[in-house]
């Protein structure tokens, strides 16, 4: 369908407009639903790839420049929904589970130079059957029934104090309701203690396990065929009795060990579990069907972050990234029907 509409032009000011726009519901040259297959397109593939994938698809004709130009100015309009919008909020009231929190961060190519992006998300999960510490890996914990992702370009101290008045905004009343499940990142644990005072902490139990694996290096060589029975042994200790009761077993060993650079590697071991003996009630945990790692904040930085803002030759404005951050977020965060549901254009 072809449609013309004639632009009428202010001779006092010069300011020009489609007198028909609003009542078309178009905002320049895209319609509400184009804007959202736009959106859409860009949150999935490079400006050029969704201009071509958006014409295959759906014969929709739109140059990656306008493609460009829409995600960014929807991406500030969505930050700003999801920080004012009661529907924003309203999902995550609703739903029911423990509520969980993970943060971390990834590098971005901007114009000034790689920075660090950082991530966050709420959620609530339910829980899922009792399990052993020996089915830690085995077990099937429930999908999250809500999550809210956001992130920006932000130091540890800007970003921190944004947790809190999320957790306001998403209807959390007490930070003791809060379950924060991360690396060993001290930056992550210095914000949660100033702005989620009295939440719980789980240390991820893959990064732990990571750890454990470079000792069993140190200690008995790449490949050995003790390595890896040492290692389980360890984890075992660890996700039975925590840290404390790992960090015995270690000085034990230690004691024993003659060679200094095996009692450096156990020292290491043992100075990273140190901050975390609160960190590691990986066993009653395990028994109530609850998460014991950080896996969905490291899945967003690469599907979200990664996968879109990280393709090979790109390079971002600060303002075009965070903006792009907050479409793919909000897509991330099952929220993307209540945002358009409201008519935004």
């Amino acid at each position: 369908m072809t449609l013309r509409r004639r632009y009428l032009v202010c001779p006092a000011c010069g300011a020009g407009a489609h007198p028909r726009d609003a009542w078309l519901g178009l905002d320049g040259f895209l319609s509400r639903q184009a804007q959202r297959l736009a959106c859409l397109a860009a949150a999935s593939w490079s400006f050029d790839r969704a201009s071509a994938l958006l014409e295959e698809f759906c014969g929709l004709r739109v140059s990656d420049t306008t493609i460009r130009a829409c995600a960014v100015a929807a991406g500030g309009q969505m930050r700003l929904w999801q920080r004012s919008s009661p529907a924003a909020a309203r999902a995550f009231e609703a739903a029911r589970g423990d509520i969980e929190f993970s943060t971390d961060g990834t590098g971005v190519n901007t114009l000034g130079g790689w920075r660090e992006m950082r991530l966050a998300i709420f959620a609530k999960r339910p829980r899922g059957p009792a399990a052993m510490p020996a089915q830690w890996d085995d077990r099937g914990l429930p999908a999250p029934a809500v999550r809210v992702l956001f992130g920006g370009l932000w130091t540890a101290e800007q970003f921190g104090p944004q947790w809190r008045a999320w957790a306001d905004r998403l209807g959390i009343k007490e930070a003791a309701d809060i379950t924060v499940l991360a690396d060993g990142a001290k930056w992550i644990w210095r914000q949660a203690e100033r702005s989620l005072p009295g939440a719980a902490g789980v240390l991820d139990i893959y990064h732990a396990s990571e750890h454990l694996h470079a000792a069993a290096k140190a200690l008995y060589g790449e490949g050995a065929a003790e390595g890896p029975a040492w290692v389980e042994a360890r984890r075992q200790a660890l996700l039975q009795g925590g840290a404390a009761a790992l960090d015995e077993e270690l000085g034990q060993q230690a004691r024993q060990e003659r060679s200094a650079r095996k009692k450096g590697a156990l020292a290491d071991l043992r100075e990273y579990l140190a901050p975390h003996a609160g960190h590691t009630d990986y066993a009653a945990r395990l028994g109530q069907g609850q998460a014991i790692g950080s896996g969905m904040v490291e899945g967003a930085c690469k599907t979200v972050v990664g996968k879109r803002l990280k393709q090979t030759g790109a390079r971002w404005r600060v303002r075009h990234a965070e903006r792009m951050v907050a479409v793919c977020g909000l897509l991330y965060s099952d929220l993307w029907d209540e945002y358009w549901a409201e008519g935004h254009n």
